[in-house]
């Protein structure tokens, strides 16, 4: 969890920097607050069996709100949320997920990945929750109907 919350933090810190506002010492309370808000939010949410579990839960999200995290990170250094608001994205969303970090700028941008990396081998772990009741069948029961979708 340590490299995926100092990912995310770095990320936001590296927007915050490019402001040109800010001191570097600023900016290192400000990422250290974050990761530590970040770490003890994440705490009882982070299932690297299950990347997926609590993702949501997990989500970063500024949009015509400021992301109470990074309020709190940002009230640190003394930084109003309309301050925030001025200096960062007006719509980021950043999913901080076991073994990847990724984000969206914007409603409709597209999602860039920030760190990646290949569970353990000794983790038996799905691909999603539809692969999970699958696992152990090389077919759908008979009394189990199938049902697509096609727009």
């Amino acid at each position: 969890m340590k490299t995926e919350v100092s990912t995310a933090a770095h990320f936001v810190t590296r927007l915050l920097r490019g402001t040109g506002l800010l001191s570097d010492e600023q900016l290192q309370q400000f990422r250290f607050s974050l990761e530590e808000a970040l770490g003890d939010h994440y705490q009882h949410h982070w299932f690297p069996n299950a990347p997926y579990r609590g993702s949501g839960y997990r989500c970063i999200r500024i949009n015509h709100k400021m992301d109470p995290l990074i309020g709190k990170a940002a009230c640190m250094i003394g930084l109003t949320k309309e301050q925030l608001f001025s200096l960062l994205p007006s719509e980021l969303t950043m999913w901080v997920d076991p073994y990847e970090v990724s984000y969206r700028i914007g409603e409709d941008g597209s999602i860039c990945v920030l760190y990646e990396s290949a569970p353990p081998s000794d983790t038996n772990q799905a691909d999603s929750c539809k692969d999970e009741l699958r696992i152990g069948r090389s077919s759908p029961s008979k009394s189990f109907g199938m049902m697509t979708c096609s727009s």
